[in-house]
């Protein structure tokens, strides 16, 4: 396994002390920072767009954890990107499950020097994914349906990364979805190598929160 990232999601920020949550968080061990992109289409929620997201690139030193949860991610890959992802994930269904509409969309991310990330639901099968793996940076397996409440941890996550290691691959598998002390060690001993942590984050201490979860 690769070293262990955390990536805090800002679905979580107390939008009330923002500058004083990313102050914080900029001192903390966190080498990403999540970023959630919901259309209300793909997922049946709002969030962010692409110049609040210039305005976390610029306040804070984490690089840019870009999840968009769209049903157009040909189209607002380049968007987000423009706007400072430094990771950029898109869901395997929003193309669904085409996996030369995968490749190519993966390629051209990563020929804009973009980390370039496969996200699946909870209720898709993730060995689709298998013959993909080396045109892809990460795959994201949500533990949560996007969009909604609740938490229940996937044990095909322990499957997927068996089947990476045994290709030789350097893939990451990120993880999202109720992730504290307790699951992140669940999760990480599945075989996840970065973590995906909103409240616990930032409804805690923000150093100590990271802190744990970088020890597991």
């Amino acid at each position: 396994m690769q070293e262990l990232i955390i990536s805090p999601s800002i679905l979580s920020l107390d939008y009330a002390r923002v500058s004083e949550q990313l102050d914080t968080l900029a001192r903390s061990k966190a080498a990403w920072l999540h970023f959630d992109v919901m259309d209300g289409h793909f997922v049946p929620n709002l969030t962010f767009g692409p110049d609040i997201l210039k305005g976390f690139s610029q306040a804070v030193p984490q690089k840019m954890d870009v999840h968009i949860m769209v049903e157009d991610p040909q189209t607002y890959a380049d968007v987000f990107m423009d706007a400072g992802a430094d990771v950029l994930t898109f869901h395997a269904e929003a193309l669904h499950n085409d996996p030369e509409a995968i490749r190519s969309l993966c390629a051209h991310i990563r020929q804009r020097g973009v980390l370039a990330g496969v996200s699946v639901r909870p209720g898709t099968p993730v060995n689709f994914l298998v013959p993909l793996l080396q045109d892809m940076d990460l795959v994201l397996v949500m533990s949560v349906e996007p969009g909604f409440g609740g938490q229940s941890f996937q044990p095909q996550v322990l499957l997927l990364r068996q089947r990476i290691d045994a290709l030789g691959l350097t893939v990451r598998i990120e993880i999202d979805g109720g992730i504290n002390a307790q699951t992140g060690a669940l999760a990480v001993e599945a075989g996840c190598d970065t973590l995906v942590a909103g409240s616990y984050v930032f409804k805690n201490d923000i150093i100590k929160a990271v802190d744990s979860l970088i020890c597991l």
